[in-house]
């Protein structure tokens, strides 16, 4: 591909990178101190420290991971997953299939339903290629109906899973009757291969209560027993598991791996963060990889501090950002209000920022760089990751 050139579209970046390959500009050794605020920044050696404790999780478990790669829309991180032991890419949207493709991923689960005629015109020529390993859900005769219409002629069958759903979540069979219903029109479809069931146990569950906890057991039973009531022809696939409760789908699933590949779906572990993530994992030695920086631009009140990043740089739905002088309580497009007690915050101090909610952080930035964040106070810019959103 045609070398990144950057410019007053890579937010935040020093205007001397103007013109500069990528490439070039990390071989600057820019240093942190050279970049505007707001700016989101990724710690290079926590992403491989992540990526290396949940392999070690996975190997102990026999279990594989096809990590969600719309967490980061990032193909060198997508990369840096697959380097580490990951089965595949998790995607979302036949967008971002068409997206990874062109970056040569060849390995791919769409962990949703396709039946749009335009991704399924372009699924259909892409088939051809004998390389492409492919697998999406379906959770509805009708959606098999759809599918048979889009790739008819197709090189090859279409893998698909089955999802199961429960009720209050979101897409999914609603029991294990409608889900075997579903399999026989599969069976019956030419274009179609009955490749597994998939499905998705964060739609029952917010948090680590008692009543949470049980009600993932629940459904994850319910899946399991979706397995074992079909008639494989050849090894299946079952898939879950998002970035909050997969020591839960590891054990309601591991049980399966003699007579299934058996692939977790977690995605944000590698970046990790410090607020929803971090108070869910079930895996405390992942690290915070993905921080954001604001500047003190205003206190013009004694307990306020005024910053200058805010909807349009950090994220906010699933907790508002934090720093060494507490938590921000409010924010607004491009700023954000922090309660202050006392001295020691200047107009013009950085705060590091502490985040919640990785998927909604890179959505905001084009290019982030990545810093060897080891502890000095102005770190060395290692790399650059581009995104796709």
């Amino acid at each position: 591909m045609v070398e990144t050139v950057l410019g007053p579209w890579a937010k935040s970046f020093p205007p001397s990178s103007w013109g500069q390959s990528i490439r070039q500009f990390v071989q600057s050794q820019a240093r942190l101190s050279h970049f505007a605020t707001p700016l989101l920044t990724i710690d290079h050696s926590a992403t491989r420290h992540n990526v290396g404790v949940m392999a070690a999780w996975l190997a102990e478990r026999g279990l594989q991971i096809a990590p969600h790669g719309k967490t980061t829309m990032a193909p060198q991180l997508w990369q840096q997953l697959l380097d580490g032991g990951a089965w595949g890419i998790t995607l979302a949207t036949a967008w971002q299939v068409q997206l990874a493709r062109s970056f040569g991923f060849s390995r791919i689960i769409m962990a949703n339903q396709l039946i749009d005629p335009v991704g399924l015109a372009w699924l259909k020529a892409e088939l051809v290629d004998p390389g492409f390993e492919f697998v999406c859900w379906v959770d509805s005769v009708d959606a098999v109906e759809l599918m048979r219409r889009g790739l008819a002629g197709a090189a090859r069958p279409v893998n698909v899973a089955i999802e199961l759903g429960a009720a209050g979540g979101r897409t999914g069979a609603r029991s294990t009757q409608e889900a075997l219903a579903v399999a026989a029109a599969i069976e019956a479809a030419p274009e179609l291969r009955l490749g597994g069931v998939a499905g998705y146990e964060g739609s029952y569950a917010n948090d680590r209560s008692e009543s949470s906890v049980a009600a993932v057991r629940r459904y994850l039973d319910e899946l399991v027993s979706l397995h074992d009531a079909i008639r494989w022809e050849a090894k299946p696939i079952v898939t879950a598991g998002g970035s909050a409760f997969f020591d839960l789908v590891g054990d309601a699933l591991a049980p399966l791996s003699d007579r299934a590949t058996v692939i977790l779906r977690s995605g944000a572990y590698q970046l990790q963060d410090e607020g929803f993530y971090g108070a869910l994992t079930p895996l405390p030695q992942l690290r915070s990889a993905v921080h954001g920086w604001a500047r003190v631009l205003s206190r013009p009140e004694p307990t306020l501090a005024i910053l200058d990043g805010g909807k349009r740089d950090f994220p906010y739905d699933l907790g508002l950002p934090a720093t060494s002088f507490g938590r921000v309580d409010r924010v607004n497009d491009q700023h954000a209000y922090l309660p202050v007690t006392g001295e020691g915050l200047s107009i013009g101090d950085v705060l590091k920022m502490r985040l919640s909610h990785p998927c909604t952080a890179f959505d905001k930035w084009r290019a982030i760089p990545v810093i060897d964040d080891s502890g000095v106070d102005d770190p060395t810019v290692v790399d650059i990751v581009t995104t796709y959103f």
